[in-house]
């Protein structure tokens, strides 16, 4: 199993001091890659820094983990400039960009960023479509794929990347999960998803795969979820339902919380009324604005700390591994990694250590009935 440092924008936005910020960004980033880590994600929202930028940086600091976007959506950046983008950043890094693609959230693109967007399923098969012409010889491309906003007539691009660059879709629903095992090199799974959801998502998708003639054995999975090894878990499951309540009560999230045993319709039903998350979306609300307008201690109030313990990766690392060893099993290839109290290579080294050498170790034997 490959770990992953998944890198978010908030830090910057709580930070007193912007440029102690980024510098603290880029030496975290620095850390993780020479303790070893596999992968760097940075996460991208309409509100928030611009990963590809920040990818850019990271080229400059880091040696041998890949950079992703984790995810980017089509609209902010035509396809062209997307193809550009990820060129440039494959060139920078020796080879190590990867795109991780979704179709973020077209209302507020459509609503108060004033943005055609289409069909948002068409807008991404025509996108992935376009960036594989442009990634190889003779790098021209064309797309008229009806519903998609992006209408391109054999235009050539100078600039190429030193191979072609993985391409992860975000999805969620069945007709982006089937387009992500026709068309895309694997699937990104947003934080929590649920192992009932995994269970089937990761099958459909290589059945996708199967049925347009490509080996599902080269798909990737990732699990944005973060592994966080700790006896007292109890303070980060607290933070998690934060994540809850702005993201799974978008429109088509919910689903990725899918529990047996437990009513998610109701306790999501109840955790949109306290965000008023129907009412702010429908004004063009978008992140900060749901931040202000719902009520996050209602909220979280009303999601059980026993279902957020199900779906994180939280506890003490014989509980954690027996929780990758389980994901593995379905099919998840990419975890994130929670940071360290003091993010130093020494301190992600260690924790990197530890992980691989417990999943690497023979599962414990369970004990003999007396």
């Amino acid at each position: 199993m490959r770990f992953c440092l998944d890198l978010s924008h908030h830090p910057w936005n709580r930070a007193g001091d912007p440029a102690a910020a980024a510098t603290a960004t880029l030496a975290a980033a620095r850390a993780a890659d020479e303790a070893g880590i596999d992968a760097i994600w940075v996460s991208e929202d309409p509100d928030g820094w611009d990963a590809t930028t920040l990818l850019g940086a990271l080229a400059a600091v880091t040696a041998s983990a890949e950079l992703g976007t984790g995810v980017t959506s089509p609209y902010p950046r035509h396809p062209n400039q997307l193809a550009a983008a990820v060129a440039t950043l494959d060139r920078l890094s020796g080879g190590r960009a990867v795109l991780g693609l979704g179709r973020g959230e077209p209302e507020w693109h459509a609503g108060p960023l004033g943005v055609a967007v289409g069909s948002p399923l068409a807008a991404l098969e025509a996108t992935i479509t376009l960036l594989r012409q442009w990634w190889q010889p003779p790098h021209r491309a064309s797309s008229h794929l009806a519903g998609s906003p992006f209408r391109v007539d054999d235009w050539e691009r100078t600039v190429h990347p030193l191979r072609q660059p993985p391409i992860l879709l975000a999805a969620a629903g069945p007709r982006a999960l089937a387009l992500a095992g026709r068309l895309a090199d694997g699937v990104i799974f947003n934080a929590l998803t649920s192992d009932e959801f995994l269970a089937e998502a990761i099958p459909a998708v290589r059945a996708a795969a199967r049925a347009a003639g490509r080996d599902p054995a080269l798909l990737r999975f990732v699990l944005r979820t973060a592994v966080f090894v700790s006896d007292d878990p109890e303070s980060f499951l607290e933070r998690q339902k934060t994540l809850i309540a702005l993201v799974n009560t978008l429109p088509g999230m919910e689903r990725l919380l899918r529990l047996d045993g437990h009513d998610l319709p109701a306790m999501m039903a109840q955790v949109r009324r306290a965000m008023r998350t129907e009412e702010l979306l429908a004004s063009g609300a978008g992140f900060p604005a749901l931040r202000r307008g719902g009520d996050l201690t209602a909220a979280r109030a009303a999601i059980p700390t026993e279902v957020v313990a199900r779906l994180a990766i939280a506890g003490p690392l014989a509980e954690a591994v027996a929780r990758l060893r389980r994901l593995a099993a379905l099919g998840i290839s990419d975890v994130s990694l929670a940071p360290p109290p003091e993010p130093t290579a020494a301190a992600y080294s260690a924790r990197l250590r530890q992980l691989r050498a417990a999943l690497s170790a023979p599962p414990a034997a369970a004990p003999l009935p007396s």
